[in-house]
């Protein structure tokens, strides 16, 4: 267990640290720009990729990778996890948007909020019918055991998610000269300041170059570690207790949160968000009430590595890293002119 929770500390120090140090500089929104069209004058339209969708591919990687280590633990069969995250993921992932759409009215968004709210709802039964499916022969998996698998992959996939929403400048905090003073002195120094017209902190909050509360790197740091101590909860066989810590933590933070957030959450003071991450606690202590009392079962943390080195489990990650690179990252709110052009001297 140590080694492996090292690891993933290490690895995850590593990469929030230069998200949040660098991301909120202007050459990382766009990663690339792709030419669809020839205009009259001889240059091109282009699609932008975005760093969005390759930091967002990033970490639902991450998740998924997280899901399918902790339930190897249990010696659960690969069908039966990549079922459940393969069914998880086609509720989420368009919940991301339609979600926004009917909340904020916006088509050219999405809401991770909106999307977990959706899973929250939908997990206890996806991980129910496939563990009725696709069960061990020797007996059913503990539900709870896969409910805190699933929470803790998701804590860590919104806290790497957070670094796609600084590169995009998005879902940012009020102005540090707006925030309370305590707030002000204990972030000092570490304000984001954003640069960059295409970023969405500056088209619609005009806010780029203005210190704002670091929000997102907040999250970030906080659902990571989140992710950590469920995960060292669920390997020393506590999956309620983890489960509960995941959801709980995630949930409250998300409602708390909004009310130092700057850009738009809707016209009423309670956005629909912080009430779908305080519905989401409720659900999630129910759940955990409805699965108690299931057989304990302690994970073997020395199944990860045999379990996860195959083409089996590599392939699909790929291909789930590559759907959401292709689904986020597309930018459809900004647009690009290339030209191309000979260097003669070089000939």
């Amino acid at each position: 267990m140590v080694p492996f929770l090292s690891i993933c500390t290490l690895l995850s120090t590593v990469y929030l640290w230069w998200g949040i140090r660098c991301l909120p500089a202007e050459r990382w929104q766009m990663a690339a720009a792709v030419p669809v069209a020839r205009d009259p004058d001889g240059g091109w339209r282009g699609v932008n990729i975005t760093w969005y969708g390759i930091l967002s591919a990033n970490a639902y990687g991450a998740a998924a990778l997280l899901f399918l280590a902790l339930a190897a633990t249990l010696g659960a069969p690969l069908t039966l996890t990549l079922a459940t995250l393969g069914a998880t993921l086609v509720i989420c992932v368009p919940a991301s948007r339609l979600v926004a759409r009917l909340v904020e009215g916006k088509r050219h968004t999405f809401t991770v909020g909106g999307a977990v709210f959706v899973g929250t709802i939908a997990a206890p039964f996806v991980v129910s019918l496939m563990n009725r499916l696709l069960a061990p022969a020797d007996g059913r998996l503990p539900a709870m055991a896969l409910l805190a698998a699933t929470a803790c992959a998701y804590a860590l996939g919104e806290g790497f998610g957070r670094l796609a929403c600084v590169s995009f400048g998005c879902c940012y905090g009020k102005p540090m000269a707006e925030a309370h003073p305590l707030i002000g002195r204990l972030l000092a120094g570490r304000a984001f300041v954003f640069q960059g017209e295409t970023k969405k902190v500056s088209y619609a909050g005009e806010k780029a170059g203005v210190p704002l509360v670091p929000i997102q790197g907040i999250t970030a740091i906080l659902y990571t570690a989140t992710a950590l101590a469920g995960s060292a909860l669920f390997l020393s066989g506590r999956f309620a207790l983890s489960f509960l810590v995941a959801m709980g933590v995630t949930q409250l933070w998300r409602t708390v949160s909004e009310f130092v957030r700057d850009d738009y959450r809707g016209d009423n003071c309670i956005s629909a968000y912080q009430i779908m991450g305080i519905l989401a606690v409720i659900y999630g202590a129910a759940t955990a009430f409805y699965f108690r009392g299931e057989a304990p079962l302690l994970p073997d943390a020395g199944r990860i590595a045999a379990s996860l080195w195959s083409p089996a489990v590599i392939l699909p990650l790929q291909f789930i890293w590559l759907a959401i690179l292709f689904y986020t990252g597309r930018s459809t709110v900004t647009g690009s002119r290339i030209h191309f052009h000979v260097h003669r001297e070089r000939i």
